[in-house]
Parts: C-alpha cells; sequence; structure tokens
C-alpha cells in the first residue's frame, strides 16, 4: 500500500471531506497523513493530532508577509514594529545587525511611503469608501506569494518522501506539486469547486484569473488524477484543465437510519411550538447563499404559520440575529447555534423542509451541489433547491421520484411556492417524500459509495485493490 499526504490550507478541524477523505484510504491500508496550517494563522508553532488511523501535521504560515502587507496598506502604523526591530538587533549585537538593519531599513522605506499613501488613505475615508470584500488586488496577490506559497513551501518541505501528493483545491496544489519535486511520488488534484470563481476570487480581474488559470492548468497537467465533488464541475475542470478523466466524488455523509424515538431538537433549542411548520437552512452563514431571499419567504401570503430557523455559524450570524428580531417576522424567524458534525444529521431530521436557495452570482454556485443537499437526504428531509443543473438533477430527476423542488431563488415568492408544495401535500405524500428522500441516500448518495470511487482511483496507480 501507499504513503500518502495531503495537503490543505485550513486547520483540518471541520474539513468533513478531507477527513473523509483520509479516513477512506487508510482504512483501504494506506498510510496516511494531512498536512494543514494552525487554527490561528498568526501562529508561529505547528502541532501534530492523531485522528483513528490519519496523522494530522500543522505547519505554521511564514509571518514576513503582515508586515509587507501592513507597509503597502498602513506604513504610518509600523513605527512600534521599527523601533523593537533596531532596539532588539543593538541588543544582540554583533549577531542582531540583520534585525537591526531590516528595522532600519523598513522605517526609512515607511517616511516616503508614508507621504504617498496618507493622502489616498484618507480621502478614501472622507468618501465612505468600504473596502473591498476579500481585500484588494494588491492585498490578494501578497497573500498569495509570501502566505498561501509561503506555507505550501514549508508543506512540501514537512511532508518527506510519498508515493503520493493529493492536493486539496488550488491552495493546496502547489504544496503537492512542490513536494512532488522534492521527492518524486504521483499528485492528485482534489477540487472541491471552481476556486477562480468562488466568492471573492471571483470578482478580480479577467487578467489575474487568466494569470491563475495557466498556474492551475500547469500545476494539474502533471497529475496522476483530478478528482471533485459533482459532474457539473467535473465538465468545467476537463475543459479549463485540459484533462479527460475526473473522477466525481460526491460530499455525502455516511448512511444514517433513524432511531424509532428520533427526539425533535430544532424547535426547543429554537423555541417553536411543537408541530409548527419548520423550513431550515443550516450550513455557513455568508452572503449569496439564500439566507434573506429565505426570511422573505416567510412574509409571503399563505405563510403566515411557517417558522424558519438557521442552523450554522459565519460571518453573517450577527445580521440574521438582528432580523430574527424585527417585528415583521412575528417571532417566526430564528437563529441556532451550530452543533458538533456527528450531531447534525439528527438535528436537521427535525425540520419539514431543507432549503437551500444558493444564489446564482458566481459560477462556482449555479454548478454546486452543497454539502447541506446531501446531508438532508441522509436525515429523510426533502430540498427546495436552487434550480441549478446538478441541484436540479438530485432533486427532480430521481429515478424513484422527485426528492424535494426546485425554486428560482432570487424570488421569495418561488422559493415559498417550492416550500408550500412540500409543507400543503397530503400528509401520506409528505411521509413517502420523506421515505423516498432516506432511501436516496442509503442506496446512491452516501459516503460508502461515494469513497469506494477515491479509493478505486487510488488502486489503479498505487497497485492496491479496488472495492468490490
Amino acid at each position: 500500500m501507499a504513503r500518502v499526504v495531503m495537503f490543505v490550507y485550513n486547520d483540518v478541524r471541520t474539513d468533513a471531506r478531507v477527513l473523509r477523505e483520509a479516513a477512506a484510504l487508510a482504512d483501504a491500508g494506506h498510510d496516511v497523513t494531512i498536512i494543514g496550517r494552525p487554527t490561528n494563522p498568526t501562529s508561529r508553532v505547528g502541532d501534530t493530532e492523531q485522528r483513528g488511523r490519519v496523522k494530522i501535521v500543522r505547519v505554521p504560515i511564514p509571518g514576513g508577509w503582515r508586515i509587507l502587507l501592513a507597509f503597502i496598506r498602513h506604513p504610518w502604523r509600523l513605527g512600534r514594529w521599527v523601533a523593537l526591530r533596531i532596539l532588539g538587533g543593538l541588543k544582540s549585537l554583533p549577531g542582531g545587525v540583520g534585525e537591526l538593519l531590516l528595522g532600519l531599513g523598513v522605517g526609512l522605506a515607511a517616511i516616503p511611503w508614508s507621504v504617498v499613501r496618507l493622502p489616498f488613505f484618507l480621502l478614501g475615508r472622507a468618501l465612505g469608501r468600504r473596502t473591498t470584500p476579500g481585500g484588494s488586488l494588491l492585498d490578494w496577490l501578497v497573500r498569495w506569494r509570501w502566505a498561501t506559497l509561503g506555507w505550501a513551501k514549508g508543506a512540501a518541505a514537512a511532508a518527506g518522501p510519498a508515493d503520493v501528493y493529493h492536493g486539496h483545491d488550488l491552495t493546496g496544489l502547489p504544496a503537492a506539486v512542490g513536494a512532488q519535486r522534492l521527492h518524486g511520488g504521483l499528485v492528485v488534484y482534489d477540487s472541491h469547486e471552481i476556486f477562480l470563481e468562488s466568492g471573492t476570487n471571483a470578482g478580480r480581474p479577467r487578467w489575474i484569473k487568466r494569470f491563475f488559470a495557466r498556474l492551475e492548468r500547469r500545476w494539474a497537467a502533471g497529475a496522476a488524477g483530478v478528482v471533485t465533488v459533482n459532474d457539473a464541475l467535473a465538465g468545467e475542470l476537463r475543459t479549463r484543465l485540459g484533462v479527460s478523466d475526473v473522477t466525481v466524488v460526491h460530499n455525502c455523509p455516511p448512511r444514517w437510519t433513524p432511531p424509532l424515538d428520533l427526539a425533535d431538537h430544532l424547535r426547543p433549542a429554537a423555541g417553536i411550538p411543537a408541530g409548527a411548520p419548520l423550513a431550515l437552512y443550516h450550513g455557513g452563514f455568508s452572503a449569496h447563499r439564500g439566507l434573506e431571499e429565505l426570511a422573505e419567504a416567510i412574509l409571503v401570503p399563505g405563510m403566515e404559520h411557517v417558522h424558519a430557523a438557521y442552523l450554522g455559524y459565519g460571518s453573517m450570524r450577527a445580521d440574521l440575529g438582528r432580523m430574527a428580531a424585527e417585528a415583521r417576522f412575528g417571532g417566526r424567524l430564528h437563529v441556532v447555534e451550530a452543533v458538533p458534525p456527528d450531531e447534525l444529521v439528527a438535528w436537521v431530521a427535525g425540520a419539514d423542509v431543507d432549503v437551500m436557495a444558493l444564489q446564482r452570482s458566481t459560477l462556482n454556485h449555479y454548478l454546486s451541489t452543497p454539502n447541506k443537499l446531501f446531508e438532508s437526504l441522509a436525515a429523510g428531509v426533502p430540498v427546495v433547491a436552487s434550480d441549478f443543473p446538478d441541484l436540479h438533477r438530485v432533486v427532480l430527476d430521481n429515478p424513484e421520484g422527485p426528492l424535494g423542488e426546485v425554486c428560482d431563488p432570487a424570488d421569495p415568492v418561488s422559493i415559498a411556492a417550492a416550500i408550500r408544495r412540500v409543507l400543503d401535500a397530503p400528509e401520506d405524500e409528505r411521509l413517502r417524500l420523506r421515505a423516498r428522500c432516506l432511501a436516496a441516500a442509503h442506496d446512491r448518495w452516501n459516503w460508502e459509495r461515494e469513497s469506494a470511487k477515491l479509493v478505486a482511483l487510488y488502486a489503479r496507480f498505487t497497485g492496491g485493490t479496488s472495492p468490490a
């Protein structure tokens, strides 16, 4: 069997896909290590952790880039840092001459740059200009060059010899390629999304995205395998990367069978009356995920008795709390704190319908099949999803019948109509729908089935045995 090192640019604590893939390969007999970064990105200290058969190593991000970014943004604020470098260098002469010269150099350069930069900074504040989401282009490039690629270099060095280097997303791929250059072996590229069309990356100038697309294509060219999360993304990656063979491993949870005495966790936690119709959103609280649209949907005529709950965490947590307190919602909008991943499906099972009205803000959203889709099916809960290609295929093209409804995610009336089609169906029909969702998860959309495809891919180029 093979030694496998995975690279992912996060702390590997809650990344379900990475942890599941690593565990599946370890269960197949491979020796698996995941290299990530510390939870605190400013930490200069790494650590190790053992999760079952998988070893996790966290490699710190080099810290010098933060000073460069501070110098670019606010050079006049570097006085204390400069003073500490100079004093530290003087106290430890002759060995501290490097630190002394660094402090003097930055200090001298900061003076003329402050004269140029400060008026523009003050003018921007006076005009009320907001910070660009994800930082300016220059911020982004600095982070890529010295943080992401700096970490990749350290992670590659820490990996040691291995048979396969498995890079997760475009931030993990350069570490895998770097390790291959150092030690040989094979590379697997696991693209969870179209990285350059996701989040704030999608809004970057075309010329810089073309540059990074060429980098991605070059790094992926020598990969022994490319893996992604659904068929729509696989088709896009074949075109973008110029590869013909892409293995699809959907982000499905393991099979789950609800106990006979399954408790309703959601309504008591949110203060919702027992038996009240409940539409759930679960997952990350961030922009373009249909959070506001779901709230507006429960105000549509005919939805007066429906409650909506948000279960999760994220940057919009405070905004959701303020919105839930607005009188117009009449106490029917609720925010529930995130629960541990191993409890999530049992909590989701308490909902009548799970709503994922992803907005068509990026190509990545349009082509996605979010984890929450398969978590809902695992819980036996029908979904209302955006009418996007792969979401439509999973929800409406199920061989035994639909698993919910699709909607126009930008239109609260369309979302409300889809929710009502689920909630207003006769009770026996709703029970059959829930049973169909659970059956689809057990038969088709489960990690046991999906992980076998990853294990089979590894068997092709490591000489192992494919699962039966």
